[in-house]
C-alpha cells in the first residue's frame, strides 16, 4: 500500500477528522508527510513555538508536564488514530506540554507553515479544524483532571463529567475520564501517605500488565474465558506494557492490604481500556470485569509479589548495566595511571608504596563483585507463586492453571520462571526481599566507602592530599571564594546511606509478617525498587560527571614517597624487623631520610638500597609460591 492510501486510510478513521468532506481529507492527504521517531524521541518540548500538527499511525506518545518542581507528570499517552500537537490549529502560543515516544512510533505531520498556507486556501476546512482541536484540547483537560488527583478528588479545572460505580461499601462518582475504577478511588483517599504513586515505577506498572496478559491467556487456554474477552484483556495489558495509560496508576506505593490497591488499579485500567477497544463505556463491566474477568484465577497474593519480583528482576538489569560501566571507567583510569608512584595508606597512615593504577583498578574489581552477587540473587527472584491465589491452596484457580500461568508469563517476559515447589510457603515468605535488600546494602557500603576514598584523595587543594583532581562541577560555597567541593561523591554518599537505611525498613517489614501472608510487602516493594532506581542513577552520575574527568597530580604522590618512612617496610627481608624499626624511628625524630640513615650505618651497600628502595620494585606483585595440600599435590 502506497504512502499517501495509507495516509488517507488512517483520516477516514481518526476520530478528530470523523466526518470531514471527501474532498477536505484529500487535501490533509497531499500535505501531511510521514516522520518516524524512535523510542524516547522528543516529538515537541514544553516551552518551544509550535511547529507541527500529527497524527499518530503507529505506536504511542506521552503527554507530559513538568509540575514545577522538576518531576514529570504524564497527562495523557496517545497511540494510533489519535492527534498531538493540534494547538496550532489555535494560537502561536509555546507549547504547554512535551511529547515524548514511548514506543517507536510513525507519525503524519503537517508543518506550520502549510497549516498558515491552508488558512488562505481552505478556510472552512480550517475553521472546522479549529472547533475539532479546541474540544480535543477540553477531553484531554477532563483526560488529565482525572490523573492528577490529590487525596481521590480530580483537580477540578475542566469540569469533567463522572460515572457511578459501585463495590461492597457503595457506589461512588469516578471521573468519566478515568481508567481506573472506585476501588482505586478509595485507595486515593485513605492512602495520602508518601506522595509517591505507582505511576513512579513503570517497571512495577509493567510487570502488574505482563501477569493479567499471562493470566488471561492462562485462563483462555483452561477454557475459563471466551476467546473474545481475553483478547481485549490481553490487548489492553499489551498496551500498559509499552508505557501507555500509566498516568492513570496512581495509587500510593505504600498502602495497607498487602497490596490489593494496587492489584485492583490495575485490574480496573485494564478492564476500562478493554472496554474501550471494544467500542464500550467505561465502567460498563458486564462486558470485562475488573474482578470475574481481568482478576480470574488471580489473588493479589499471588499477583503482588509476582509482579514485584518482576519489577525486581528487570530493574537489576538496569542497575547491573551501570556498575559495569561504572567499573569499566575505573579500570580505564587504573590503565591510565598505571605508572603513577604513590604512597599506600591503613589506617590513615603511611604504609608502602603502590601506583595510583592499582588503587583505581581495585574500585573496578571490587565493583563487578557486586554485578555478580546481585546476578545470583536475580536467579532466586524468578520463583514465583502464581496459582496459590490467596494462601497458597490455589483456591478458585482451576487444575493445570499454575503451570500455564507460568508458560504464558515466561513466554511474555522472556524469563525463565519457575513455580514455587511449595505455594503455601511461598506465599508467606520474604526472604528472597531480605536477601536482595542485603545485597543493595552490600553494594551502597561499597560504592559509598570507594566516594569516600575519593573525596580524601582528592582533599584540598593546598592543605590536603591533593593525589587527584576530581572535575569541578560548581561553585561550592556562598562566602568562600574559589572553594570548589566534591558534590559528586557526596551526592552518591547520600544515595547509600538512604540505601542502608532501606535494607532495615525490608528487614523489619519482612520479620513482622504474620502466618500465611506478609502485609508488609508494599513498602518492600517501596523501597527495594526505589533504591535500585537511584543507585543506578548514582552510578551513571558517578561516571559520567566525576570518574572520567578525573586526573591525577604525580609530582605531588612522587614526593609524600620519598619523604616517607613507609619504604622502610622493604628493608625488613634485608637488615631484619628491629632495625629497620629503629630506623624508622630515628627517620621519624630527625627528619632525615631512610637511605640516608642505612647507608650512614653501614647496614646496605648503595647498589642494595637502590634495589630494594626502588619504589616501581616495591609496587610490582609477588609471586606466591604455591601451597601444598595434604596430599603434596599442588593447589593454585
Amino acid at each position: 500500500m502506497s504512502t499517501a492510501n495509507a495516509l488517507a486510510d488512517l483520516l477516514d478513521t481518526t476520530a478528530f477528522l470523523r466526518g470531514l468532506p471527501a474532498a477536505d481529507i484529500d487535501y490533509l492527504v497531499a500535505r501531511m508527510t510521514p516522520a518516524t521517531k524512535a523510542v524516547d524521541a522528543v516529538v515537541f518540548r514544553e516551552g518551544e513555538p509550535r511547529k507541527l500538527f500529527a497524527i499518530v499511525a503507529s505506536g504511542s506518545v506521552a503527554i507530559e508536564k513538568d509540575d514545577g518542581s522538576g518531576r514529570i507528570a504524564r497527562l495523557v499517552t496517545l497511540g494510533a488514530g489519535e492527534v498531538l500537537g493540534e494547538g496550532i490549529l489555535l494560537d502561536e502560543s509555546p507549547h504547554g506540554t512535551t511529547a515524548r515516544v514511548l514506543e517507536r512510533a510513525e507519525l503524519f505531520v503537517m508543518t506550520g507553515s502549510q497549516v498558515t498556507a491552508m488558512i488562505a486556501e481552505r478556510p472552512t476546512l480550517y475553521a472546522s479544524l479549529v472547533s475539532r482541536a479546541a474540544r480535543s484540547i477540553s477531553q484531554r483537560l477532563r483526560s488529565a483532571d482525572a490523573t492528577l488527583v490529590g487525596r481521590g478528588r480530580p483537580m477540578g479545572f475542566a469540569g469533567s463529567a463522572n460515572r457511578v460505580e459501585h463495590d461492597l461499601l457503595g457506589e461512588r462518582e469516578v471521573p468519566d475520564e478515568a481508567l481506573y475504577g472506585v476501588q482505586t478511588l478509595r485507595a486515593l483517599e485513605n492512602f495520602a501517605i508518601t506522595g509517591t504513586p505507582l505511576r513512579e515505577f513503570p517497571a512495577l506498572i509493567e510487570a502488574l500488565a505482563a501477569v493479567k496478559e499471562a493470566a488471561a491467556l492462562a485462563n483462555q487456554e483452561l477454557g475459563l474465558l471466551p476467546k473474545e474477552v481475553a483478547d481485549l484483556i490481553v490487548r489492553a495489558a499489551r498496551e500498559v506494557r509499552a508505557g501507555r495509560h500509566h498516568e492513570h496508576f496512581l495509587v500510593d506505593m505504600i498502602q495497607g492490604g498487602a497490596g490489593t490497591s494496587t492489584n485492583m488499579n490495575a485490574n480496573e485500567v485494564i478492564a476500562n481500556r478493554a472496554l474501550e477497544l471494544a467500542g464500550k463505556r467505561r465502567g460498563s463491566y458486564q462486558a470485562v470485569h475488573p474482578n470475574n474477568h481481568v482478576n480470574l484465577s488471580q489473588s493479589t497474593n499471588d499477583v503482588y509479589p509476582t509482579a514485584v519480583k518482576l519489577a525486581l528482576h528487570s530493574t537489576l538489569d538496569l542497575l547491573r548495566d551501570a556498575i559495569k560501566d561504572l567499573a569499566a571507567a575505573f579500570l580505564e583510569k587504573g590503565d591510565e595511571f598505571a605508572p603513577l608512584i604513590k604512597m599506600g595508606r591503613t589506617q590513615l597512615q603511611d604504609a608502602v608504596p603502590m601506583t595510583l593504577g592499582q588503587e583505581f583498578t581495585a574500585f573496578g574489581h571490587t565493583l563487578l563483585e557486586d554485578v555478580e552477587r546481585l546476578g545470583e540473587v536475580q536467579a532466586l527472584i524468578r520463583e514465583i507463586n502464581m496459582g496459590a491465589t490467596a494462601i497458597g491452596t490455589g483456591i478458585n484457580a482451576p487444575p493445570g492453571y499454575a503451570d500455564a500461568v507460568r508458560r504464558h508469563l515466561s513466554a511474555v517476559t522472556g524469563l525463565p520462571l519457575i513455580t514455587a515447589p511449595d505455594l503455601v510457603e511461598a506465599t508467606m515468605d520474604t526472604g528472597v526481599f531480605v536477601q536482595l535488600s542485603g545485597v543493595l546494602k552490600r553494594c551502597a557500603v561499597k560504592l559509598s566507602k570507594i566516594c569516600n576514598d575519593l573525596r580524601l584523595l582528592s582533599s584540598g587543594p593546598r592543605a590536603g592530599l591533593g593525589e587527584i583532581n576530581l572535575p569541578p562541577m560548581q561553585p561550592g560555597s556562598s562566602i568562600m571564594p574559589g572553594k570548589v567541593n566534591p558534590v559528586i561523591p557526596e551526592v552518591v554518599n547520600q544515595v547509600c546511606f538512604d540505601v542502608i537505611g532501606a535494607d532495615i525498613t525490608v528487614t523489619m517489614a519482612a520479620e513482622a509478617g504474620q502466618l500465611q501472608l506478609n502485609v508488609f510487602e508494599p513498602v518492600i516493594a517501596f523501597r527495594l525498587l526505589y533504591s535500585i532506581g537511584a543507585m543506578r542513577n548514582a552510578c551513571i552520575v558517578l561516571r559520567e560527571r566525576c570518574v572520567v574527568g578525573i586526573t591525577a597530580n604525580p609530582d605531588r604522590m612522587r614526593r609524600f614517597v620519598e619523604h616517607s618512612i613507609g619504604i622502610v617496610t622493604a628493608l625488613v627481608p634485608a637488615i631484619g624487623y628491629e632495625r629497620a624499626t629503629d630506623i624508622a624511628k630515628t627517620a621519624l625524630e630527625t627528619g632525615r631520610g631512610v637511605y640516608d640513615i642505612v647507608m650512614e650505618r653501614g647496614l646496605l651497600t648503595r647498589e642494595q638500597l637502590d634495589r630494594i628502595l626502588n619504589p616501581e620494585a616495591m609496587t610490582a606483585p609477588r609471586a606466591v609460591p604455591p601451597r601444598r595440600a595434604s596430599g603434596g599435590s599442588s593447589v593454585r
